[in-house]
């Protein structure tokens, strides 16, 4: 299938200009949007194994790209990881694979997750909506793409509180409305 044709990637691509960038929910998402250096990956994997595999893969393309032209990679993966906790418990093992490629203080791995909650949180907490995508997704960065992120936006720390605000602003009929947008916005034309 045609990556421009393809719906994960599409509502993926909604939810990144509606939610991400839309409610400001990541300051320095717009910038390598707008320049087309976000890579969408619609990974295939059906177990946990495949997606170690597809990981490690993008973690040794992004690791050779040239920033400019893809600077962070969305690797999407609506076949496996459905439960948050398993999702979760994976993270441990992407680390550990970037650990073991070489990668530690050049790549890291970030996460988002239909259901994600964050600890000491009700599963319905709209704040919990900060880190939910319409997929599971591992968001690999570049750690100097955080370094100069952070340095531009020196009060970086302020960003999780002011998305929970935000989310709690929009409330829970605001977030589900966007994320029917963000499907609609996907479907094609």
């Amino acid at each position: 299938m045609n990556p421009s044709h393809d719906p994960v990637i599409a509502e993926t691509r909604a939810w990144v200009d509606r939610a991400v960038i839309g409610l400001n929910l990541c300051p320095f998402a717009k910038a390598v949007q707008v320049k087309g250096q976000i890579r969408y990956l619609h990974c295939p994997a059906g177990d946990a194994e495949a997606l170690l595999a597809a990981l490690c893969e993008e973690l040794h393309f992004l690791a050779e790209a040239k920033p400019e032209q893809v600077d962070t990679t969305l690797l999407i993966h609506p076949g496996v990881l459905q439960d948050f906790l398993d999702f979760n418990d994976f993270l441990a093992v992407a680390d550990a694979a970037v650990d073991e490629l070489g990668y530690a203080g050049i790549l890291q791995v970030a996460s988002f997750h239909p259901h994600f909650q964050f600890a000491d949180t009700a599963l319905d907490d709209v704040g919990n909506a900060t880190n939910r995508s319409p997929y599971p997704t591992l968001h690999i960065l570049r750690e100097a793409s955080i370094d100069r992120a952070v340095a531009a936006f020196p009060d970086a720390e302020v960003i999780f509180e002011a998305n929970i605000q935000t989310l709690e602003q929009l409330g829970a009929d605001g977030w589900a409305a966007l994320q029917a947008q963000c499907r609609q916005d996907a479907e094609p034309r």
